[in-house]
């Protein structure tokens, strides 16, 4: 996976351990990576006449769900108060290769999901840290 250099936390024990600040960057350094990489993947799929319609729409509305959820969590940063020059500025360190590129698409998807996953835990830790009423 082209992610798999960033440092991640193993586990959600450890990633409770983060700093709000901390955490909201990992967020957005995770969706940032995936932008590109979503983007090829659905002009490469486009290409591919043997797959059904329903698919093709499915992979343009994953990239907009993950275009939404980035600008999401962007506003949140925003009424928390952190300053977007220090969780944006530094960008993800990672340069698209061709290894994406090259990737087969059921690697693609594995590596997506395991992300996706991440994110999505990530999440649910800053909610309930955030609005801890909900009884996380």
């Amino acid at each position: 996976c082209h992610t798999s250099g960033m440092l991640t936390p193993n586990g959600k024990e450890y990633a409770q351990k983060i700093p709000r600040e901390e955490l909201t960057h990992l967020i957005l350094q995770l969706l940032q990576a995936w932008k590109e990489p979503l983007s090829h993947f659905n002009q490469h799929i486009e290409h591919h006449q043997e797959l059904p319609d329903d698919s093709l729409s499915k992979a343009k509305q994953i990239s907009s769900m993950v275009h939404e959820l980035k600008t999401g969590v962007e506003k949140v940063t925003k009424k928390a108060r952190f300053s977007m020059y220090q969780l944006c500025g530094m960008g993800t360190g990672l340069s698209i290769s061709n290894e994406v590129n090259m990737m087969s698409d059921s690697d693609f998807i594995h590596c997506f999901r395991r992300d996706s996953n991440k994110v999505q835990s990530y999440l649910k830790i800053l909610k309930c840290r955030i609005m801890p009423e909900n009884s996380c």
